[in-house]
């Protein structure tokens, strides 16, 4: 008997420290309240669907948590207390959706009845959660990415598994809508991705089992900001960056860009194939202008990045390049790209810099080839590679700045 009672003790003992360890780790999660959410706005709704547009370009400044509880509420906050409504309609009013966000501070996920944030993780998970979609370029960019994610088992039961998906799928919808609805009306952008691998996000943002996400919506300032009439701002700068049409660096490309988009200047891609096109290392961009279509007065910038020689020697890429330099603008090229320059022959007599395997071809052109990281002669900026795209985009920004 005393062997048994001196047994229990113990399971007792261990019992407690148990049932501590899990409040413990409870209690640890940390929830932010959230300022209650503005009910009324000056812009219309007519004006809110005439000015929504895909924003894929974002300037790095941040929201502020007053505006990302704003979008939470619009996308799943609580409109009637008594009754559990809330601002996206729900079969049965069962509400089997989940909102998670991402920004530089952590991931969070969204509670509609306190409207408040628990936060999951205190790690920037958006560099992670991009390469889990088929159109990672804007989710990298955007200082915020909400996750909507829902489960069909939490009404299956009262609709039936054929409908519950559907179900699902279609409140996803109403959640993404109102989201971006109410972007537009605080004078930023986004831009829904529903191209995504489901186990890859799961990976990225730990869910519930059962829970599955369906869509991210990239939220964030637009480059080059918003006017009040809901257009991107003309006084900005442009850059056009163009990209091979098959295996660009996309390492050069997004590091590149996201130093002009830092420094508040408009980029788009171009190529010779419009859509989402694939990067040597995996990336996608979305290409929007094709090159033989470019109008060089449109741009203060026009760069080259690498990939295979798509362009050395191309009549349209020697006239871009030959205009460029003739109006005065910003001529950029990295990695094996100053070639496309030296086959335009405007690298006579100046210092330039590229990939090793392109000094003979630079020198023979004319150039000078000085080995640097990045080497800026008036307003030609060369650079070797990836390694040098951070100080390269830095270099291009520069320019345009004092220019």
């Amino acid at each position: 008997m005393k062997r048994l009672t001196i047994l229990l003790m113990i399971l007792a003992c261990f019992a407690t420290l148990g049932l501590g360890s899990r409040r413990t780790r409870k209690s640890s999660q940390k929830v932010i309240q959230l300022t209650e959410p503005n009910l009324t706005g000056e812009m219309s709704f007519e004006a809110a669907l005439t000015r929504r547009r895909s924003v894929r370009e974002f300037s790095n400044k941040d929201l502020k948590r007053t505006q990302i509880g704003q979008l939470a509420w619009a996308g799943q906050g609580v409109t009637d207390a008594q009754r559990g409504f809330r601002t996206a309609p729900s079969a049965e009013s069962l509400y089997p959706m989940e909102l998670y966000i991402a920004t530089k501070d952590g991931l969070f996920t969204y509670q509609p009845t306190e409207h408040s944030l628990t936060e999951l993780s205190d790690q920037d998970i958006r560099s992670a959660l991009a390469r889990t979609t088929l159109t990672p370029e804007p989710v990298a960019a955007a200082p915020c990415s909400i996750i909507i994610a829902g489960s069909s088992r939490k009404i299956a039961a009262r609709v039936g598994d054929n409908k519950a998906r559907t179900f699902v799928a279609m409140e996803a919808g109403h959640i993404a809508q109102n989201i971006q609805l109410q972007a537009v009306c605080m004078g930023l952008g986004s831009v829904p991705i529903g191209g995504l691998d489901p186990a890859a996000v799961r990976r990225v943002c730990p869910m519930p089992r059962g829970q599955e996400p369906l869509y991210v919506i990239a939220v964030g300032y637009p480059v080059g900001g918003i006017t009040e009439q809901g257009q991107v701002a003309s006084g900005a700068k442009r850059a056009a960056l163009i990209i091979p049409s098959v295996n660009f660096r996309d390492d050069e490309l997004f590091t590149t860009k996201r130093m002009l988009d830092a420094a508040q200047i408009q980029t788009v891609i171009a190529s010779t194939k419009l859509g989402t096109l694939r990067g040597a290392l995996g990336g996608m961009a979305d290409t929007r202008v094709l090159v033989d279509q470019l109008r060089v007065d449109d741009y203060d910038a026009i760069i080259f990045i690498s990939g295979p020689p798509e362009y050395v020697g191309n009549p349209i890429a020697i006239s871009i390049v030959r205009e460029t330099v003739r109006k005065g603008k910003v001529l950029g090229a990295i990695g094996v790209a100053p070639t496309i320059l030296a086959s335009a022959d405007v690298l006579t007599g100046v210092r330039a810099t590229a990939f090793l395997s392109e000094r003979d071809r630079l020198i023979q052109a004319g150039a000078m080839y000085t080995g640097f990281p990045v080497q800026r002669e008036r307003l030609i900026i060369t650079a070797t590679g990836a390694t040098a795209a951070m100080e390269f985009g830095r270099r291009i920004a520069e320019a345009l700045t004092i220019k």
